[in-house]
């Protein structure tokens, strides 16, 4: 970001290649719609662009570009409030025999055993449906900390709250997610202490 900021063109190209896929997941999970997903985060990459001047070294780049991130997602919500959104259960083309979600396209990191890999076709759905289900405070916590692995001290510079808020709205997350997953059907040997499903 500095390079960037001191004028070398490559290094935004840098940035992007880095941050793209983690900040998008992000952005889908928190939208729930992908064409919006899309277009919020091209916004959130042409605000870095605009105001590359304001970021300073002492703040880390990815606490910068996730609060930009969420600011925009937090936007784009109030503004397709009356529109529903697309579910991340919704078909992933119009064409139906393709058979994948919208949540299957986000990309999953690291690599699965065939056992897991089914258990998770199974049960991701549900997660989606449960993390829906959440108030918005806890789900964006929930996502910051599990999906992207951003420590709750920057999640509290992110979201503009203290970082006791941000553990408790964590808590409150997984207790939220832990009973809406048993209504679904997934009981506790599926699940660590954390409220993430094992295989």
């Amino acid at each position: 970001m500095l390079a960037f900021k001191s004028g070398d063109a490559r290094a935004f190209s840098t940035l992007v290649q880095r941050h793209r896929g983690p900040v998008y997941n992000f952005i889908l999970r928190y939208t729930g719609h992908r064409q919006r997903a899309e277009d919020v985060l091209q916004e959130t990459w042409l605000k870095v662009v605009r105001n590359s001047s304001e970021w300073q070294p002492r703040a880390r780049f990815t606490t910068w570009v996730y609060t930009i991130a969420r600011n925009l997602c937090v936007d784009s919500a109030r503004k397709e409030s009356f529109r529903k959104a697309d579910s991340l259960d919704a078909p992933a083309s119009h064409d139906e025999t393709d058979g994948r979600s919208m949540g299957d396209l986000v990309a999953d990191e690291g690599a699965q055993t065939p056992d897991r890999a089914a258990h998770n076709v199974r049960i991701r759905p549900m997660i989606e449906k449960a993390l829906e289900s959440l108030p918005q405070e806890q789900r964006e916590v929930f996502l910051l900390r599990e999906y992207q692995g951003i420590g709750f001290k920057e999640i509290a510079e992110v979201t503009g709250v203290n970082e006791n808020t941000v553990k408790s709205r964590m808590r409150y997350a997984l207790e939220g997610l832990r009973k809406r997953l048993g209504e679904l059907g997934v009981d506790g040997e599926t699940m660590d202490a954390e409220g993430r499903t094992v295989a």
